[in-house]
Parts: structure tokens; C-alpha cells; sequence
């Protein structure tokens, strides 16, 4: 039987919605495993999906949870492995944010990359994301679930959140995730309890502030910030909703749900702000808080780029764009840039954001195409997952077991046509192989590579 610390339980016993006994029993049950659909690459995945998340019209609830390595569709970013609760974001930006409009948003503490691929999901193509990450292997691990996610307007930054503090009125929408203590993960993650503490709590509680203040001057006025923990302490969550509202005289929203949802509206000592808790007795979803912002002031559309006298990203010369005719689909809808000996497709507004701040560590502009040798493309990994890669690529669709030994780097031999291949599954891009006649090289990262 899970223990939960009665020092724990004695510190949410006066938080809203709180009810002790069916609380503790719901951590005796399994965590329920869910999904969210990619909809930039619409597959028919392995499971029903017969039990929708009901607040997020992609997320779907599974009857167990599958070995997902070896789930292809998985290995190709067709879906996402998602906590049904985190999925809440998405229902809550669309009922404040008009997503139709050219955006910049910035996803702060973004590793693994859940929220960031939900917020890319809902914007258009002209818009862009930065999904940062402080700690550098997990800003990896981020840059890679957004090239699986397929779409071009992305960049990743690797930067301690202060790093954004002399920037300015520049994003439309923020997401703060922040760091906490985890509690709301007790039933998933065992070894969390053992790390609980009321001192880790206070802990955190400083350190969401300080991550809040680096940020919030970047919000433009109208702009929109969500903040969310996996904590059920009222000192991470209400405590700090009341103190956005008091310190930076944000206007606390509230946001529409369903009675049968079991979501939990909460409100801050001082009755300021709303909030979102989820409570596994009564969603079928781990812990999880949300509440959501408006910077005062009249929404600003435009997007100011201060003149440069120098840009580190340029856009290349047509001659040179004409070389990627046959790799890019739809090609003069998106710009492309070179880094170093890479070139790089995105859009403008993602151009526009390095331009501006090139002080910042980029770990990923937009969709790495590759590099050229002698006016040869030597495709790179990211054109492989990528959506807009053209569908004149010549591309060898993979069975099952032929796609397990790719992926294992054990395929010594396929038919296909000579040179350059996608290898795919049911259409979707899993890397590429040269075609040498007899022989092939795959040259699938080996950091993608299935091991077990």
C-alpha cells in the first residue's frame, strides 16, 4: 500500500476540493495512461481510441499502457504520451487566446516537450514558439520531441530563465510549467514522496516567483500566461496566483468546464485569482494546477523587429533556395537560413526572433534540412520527421519488422532505388538510408537508435 506522508496530508487537508479518504484510495489504483494525437500527421495508431480526454479534443485515455519504443507510429511523432490533466492547457488558451492571429509564444520550462507540442499544435503557420530549457541534456531531449512534432516555426533556447529578463513586450502567449515539488506525480513516481518536504516546498514557492519575474516583462499588453504546477500545496499554486495579481497587476481569467469534467475552480485568499485543480478521486488524471493571466493593455498585433545592422540568420539567395526544390514541399511559403554548414527552414516571425536576440544559446532554429556538398543535399535527421518535406523524396515504406531493424540500425538490405531514401511506416518518416546497389548506409543518429 502506497504511504503518504501525514505531514503532507495534514498541509493540503485545507486546500479546496480536498477529500482526505477517497483522495488516499485513488493512490492505491494505477495511473491512467493517455495520448495526444499529433495533428500534423494523422495516423491510424494501434489502440482504441474510444475514451477521449473530455477536455482536450486530441487526448485519449488507454485500456493499458503499451511498450511505446517499439510502437513505430510513436518512434515517427504521430502522438504524444501525455498526463490527461496537462492536456487542460490546450482547452485553457483556446477559450481566451484567438489563435488565428499571427503569434509569438514562449514556452519556458519546456523540457520534455508536452506543452510545448500541445501550444504548437494550435498555432498557424505565420506564428512561431521558443521553448526553453535551462538544463542542457533535457533541452536536448526537448529539441528532439519538436522535430518529431514535425513543424518548422519552432526554436529551442538552452538559458536560465533571467536570460530573458532584459526583453521586452515580445510574446503574445507565455506558459510557465514551473518546477515544483511534485506531489501531484506521488502515485506515478513513487520515489517523489521520499523527496517531499515542507522546506522543498518553500523552496520551490521562491523559485517560481524568480522565474516568473525573469519572464513577465516579455508578455506584451493583452498577452496571455498560464501557469501550472504538479503540486496540490497552495503555496505553489493560489499563493502564487495571488501574488501575479498583486505584484504585476495581472487580471486573473476564469475558464469555462464542465461540472461531469471533476475539475476542481479554486479562488486565492484574497480572492484575486482562479484556479484549476485536478485531484485523482475525482478526474482520472494525476495533480495538476492551472491558472491563466491577462497582461493589462490593448492587444498588439504587430510583431516591432528592430532594424539590424548585422543579422546572424539571413535568408539565403534564390539561386541557392532553388537547390532544395525537390527536398521542400511548397517551398517558397517558407524561408530558409544557414548556420554554419547547416541550412535551416522556418518562417519569418522565427527569423525575425533570432535576429533580435542574438545573445541568447540556440539548441534548434526551425527544421535542420542539412547540409551541401558540391550542390548535393545531405539530408539531416530533422527533414526526416519533418511535415514539409516534399513528396518527391524518394522513400522506401517499411513493414513492421523491417522498420524495428532500422530503427535497431540492424537492416543490412531493402530493395529501393539507388542514392538518398526516406525510410517510412504507413507514409511517415522514421530517417534515411543511401542505397548503394548491394549494401546500404543508415544513418539514423545513434542517439534514436532502440537499444533494447
Amino acid at each position: 500500500m502506497l504511504q503518504l506522508p501525514p505531514q503532507f496530508i495534514r498541509s493540503i487537508s485545507s486546500c479546496q476540493g480536498f477529500d482526505e479518504t477517497p483522495f488516499i484510495e485513488a493512490h492505491q489504483t494505477l495511473s491512467p495512461t493517455s495520448i495526444r494525437i499529433n495533428p500534423f500527421k494523422p495516423a491510424d495508431v494501434n489502440f482504441k481510441l474510444d475514451r477521449p480526454v473530455p477536455w482536450n479534443k486530441k487526448g485519449f485515455y488507454l485500456e493499458e499502457r503499451p511498450n511505446f519504443t517499439y510502437d513505430i507510429l510513436f518512434q515517427a511523432g504521430c502522438y504524444y504520451v501525455q498526463e490527461a490533466g496537462s492536456m487542460f492547457v490546450e482547452h485553457a488558451l483556446n477559450s481566451c487566446v484567438d489563435f488565428n492571429q499571427k503569434l509569438l509564444a514562449f514556452d519556458v520550462c519546456a523540457s520534455p516537450g508536452g506543452k510545448s507540442t500541445l501550444l504548437n499544435s494550435l498555432l498557424n503557420s505565420e506564428s512561431s514558439i521558443i521553448a526553453n530549457e535551462i538544463v542542457k541534456q533535457r533541452s536536448e531531449i526537448l529539441a528532439q520531441n519538436l522535430s518529431k512534432w514535425g513543424t518548422c516555426n519552432v526554436v529551442v533556447t538552452n538559458n536560465d530563465p533571467s536570460s530573458y529578463s532584459d526583453i521586452h513586450d515580445v510574446f503574445d502567449v507565455i506558459l510557465v510549467d514551473a518546477p515544483c515539488s511534485g506531489s501531484g506525480l506521488f502515485r506515478k513516481q513513487h520515489d517523489a514522496i521520499d523527496e517531499w518536504s515542507l522546506d522543498n516546498v518553500n523552496l520551490c514557492g521562491q523559485r517560481q516567483k524568480r522565474i516568473l519575474s525573469d519572464i513577465i516583462g516579455t508578455l506584451k499588453q493583452g498577452g496571455t500566461i498560464v501557469y501550472s504546477t504538479c503540486s496540490y500545496s497552495q503555496l505553489e499554486n493560489e499563493v502564487i496566483a495571488d501574488w501575479l495579481v498583486n505584484e504585476f497587476g495581472l487580471l486573473s481569467i476564469q475558464i469555462p468546464t464542465e461540472k461531469d469534467w471533476g475539475i476542481v475552480e479554486t479562488t486565492s485568499e484574497k480572492h484575486q485569482a482562479f484556479g484549476y485543480r485536478f485531484y485523482p478521486d475525482k478526474t482520472q488524471s494525476e495533480g495538476f494546477f492551472c491558472a491563466v493571466f491577462k497582461k493589462p493593455g490593448a492587444i498588439d498585433s504587430h510583431h516591432q523587429v528592430r532594424k539590424l545592422k548585422y543579422e546572424a540568420f539571413s535568408i539565403i539567395k534564390p539561386k541557392e533556395k532553388e537547390l532544395f526544390t525537390n527536398w521542400i514541399q511548397n517551398l517558397n511559403e517558407h524561408v530558409i537560413t544557414q548556420f554554419k554548414d547547416d541550412y535551416l527552414l522556418t518562417n519569418q516571425t522565427t527569423l525575425d526572433f533570432i535576429n533580435k536576440f542574438p545573445n541568447l544559446y540556440y539548441k534548434k532554429v526551425g527544421t535542420t534540412i542539412g547540409s551541401l556538398i558540391k550542390n548535393e543535399v545531405i539530408p539531416h535527421h530533422d527533414l526526416a520527421w519533418s511535415i514539409h518535406k516534399s513528396e518527391h523524396i524518394q522513400t522506401i515504406d517499411c513493414s513492421q519488422e523491417q522498420a524495428i531493424q532500422f530503427l535497431k540500425k540492424e537492416l543490412q538490405i531493402i530493395e529501393g532505388n539507388k542514392g538518398w531514401n526516406l525510410m517510412t511506416f504507413k507514409g511517415f518518416g522514421l530517417g534515411w538510408i543511401k542505397h548503394l546497389g548491394n549494401r546500404l548506409n543508415n544513418y539514423l543518429p545513434n542517439e534514436f537508435r532502440i537499444l533494447k
